[in-house]
């Protein structure tokens, strides 16, 4: 009974007995807390680290873009020329001079470069030496066909005395034709000697490279001991030019509108351009004409607009916007320029339920509150920042105030 007594107390709970407290909770915990900590700081390193490569565009006042009521379409595009030429010579050869340089202005005509001509110079010689002999042939001809004609003149008169016989009168009228056709044949000669001498003068001349027009050398593409050739050739050691040259009165901008707005723009009408690299300048311009094509990767159509004023500082491969423009009604002085600058639309973000744009600044991108208005073709006029800011144009969706970007 005793044992019983025993087992039963063993069984017995002592509920005032404390049980320690497991740790395996506060363990899980602590692994959360320092998993999440590590992921945050992974995710700050790896923004702070990471550079968002964006393109840039600039804020311009609707005064010096065109931004009036008139304005019908606003567009981008670049200068192009409409004469420009890489200039190669029209033979094979090894370059002696060059006598170009980037900048340099040139007149048409001027020589650009010349070419090694000895074989040229002699292929003249050659021809001028033959011209000579053939003319000289042609004067021992016609003596020679002088003499027969007396000779055959003089047996015409000894046959009416009967004091030749009529075989002599027929020999000497046969040596009069023989020397009449070698005569006319010298003469075909010396024709050929003389286009022959042409030929190589020819040739000659394409040793020296001339400028087609007057422009503006924008780049030199060969150096003195290098070979220029008309024509591609393998191997890489073969120039195809000595220099590109751009006629500055022929630029010209050319833009893409979409093609849902074309009818906006037609031949003619009135147009404003604004370089990227010049925003507070308008240049007036007109549309030139509507390239009766469109791309239907883009869906947009070229446009060529004529610059109404040239100046140096346009220069080819240059970015610009264009405002195509109704007829004014009213004169510039009395239109009314909306406050803002215009941006185009796609650098207008969502963050925080507020209207932001990201402004570059150096390697970094900070955003700024703007207050978005109307709408101005492609373009939004905003207020909140200063005309000619640079701006990123489609900022990302995870770029934040403070984030490295690149350029494009």
């Amino acid at each position: 009974m005793e044992n019983k007594g025993e087992l039963l107390n063993q069984l017995r709970i002592d509920r005032n007995k404390v049980e320690p407290m497991s740790r395996t909770p506060w363990i899980i915990a602590l692994v959360v807390v320092v998993a999440l900590a590590a992921g945050g700081v992974y995710w700050w390193m790896s923004t702070s680290a990471r550079a968002f490569e964006v393109s840039a565009v600039s804020a311009v006042a609707p005064s010096a873009a065109g931004g009036s009521p008139e304005t019908v379409l606003q567009a981008t595009g670049y200068v192009t020329a409409r004469r420009q030429a890489t200039v190669s010579a029209q033979i094979t050869g090894t370059l002696s001079e060059v006598l170009i340089e980037e900048g340099e202005h040139v007149d048409a005509g001027q020589v650009l470069a010349r070419l090694e001509d000895t074989a040229q110079q002699a292929a003249l010689a050659q021809a001028t030496a033959q011209l000579a002999q053939a003319r000289a042939l042609v004067g021992q001809n016609e003596a020679q066909l002088a003499q027969a004609e007396r000779d055959l003149s003089r047996q015409q008169d000894l046959i009416e005395r009967k004091l030749v016989s009529q075989q002599a009168l027929e020999n000497a009228r046969t040596q009069v034709d023989s020397l009449r056709a070698q005569l006319n044949s010298q003469r075909r000669t010396i024709d050929l000697a003389a286009a022959q001498l042409r030929s190589a003068q020819v040739q000659l001349d394409y040793t020296t490279v001339r400028a087609p027009f007057a422009g503006v050398i924008i780049a030199k593409a060969a150096q003195v001991g290098e070979i220029v050739s008309p024509l591609s050739a393998g191997g890489g050691f073969t120039r195809t030019g000595v220099g590109t040259i751009v006629d500055m009165d022929s630029l010209e901008i050319e833009v893409d509108v979409n093609e849902s707005y074309i009818n906006r723009v037609t031949p003619g009408a009135p147009a404003e351009a604004v370089l990227d690299a010049y925003p507070d300048w308008t240049i007036p311009a007109r549309v030139i004409a509507i390239i009766p094509t469109a791309d239907r990767g883009k869906a947009t159509v070229k446009v060529r607009v004529g610059l109404e004023q040239k100046d140096p500082r346009v220069l080819p491969d240059m970015g610009a916007r264009v405002s195509f423009m109704e007829q004014a009604s009213q004169p510039a002085s009395a239109r009314e320029v909306p406050k803002g600058v215009l941006l185009p639309a796609s650098a207008i973000v969502q963050r925080d339920g507020r209207s932001v744009v990201f402004e570059i600044d150096g390697e970094r991108a900070r955003s700024r509150p703007v207050v978005p208005g109307q709408s101005v073709g492609d373009l939004r006029l905003v207020e909140g920042i200063a005309n000619a800011t640079r701006v990123v144009r489609e900022p990302p969706a995870e770029l934040a105030d403070g984030a490295r970007i690149t350029i494009k």
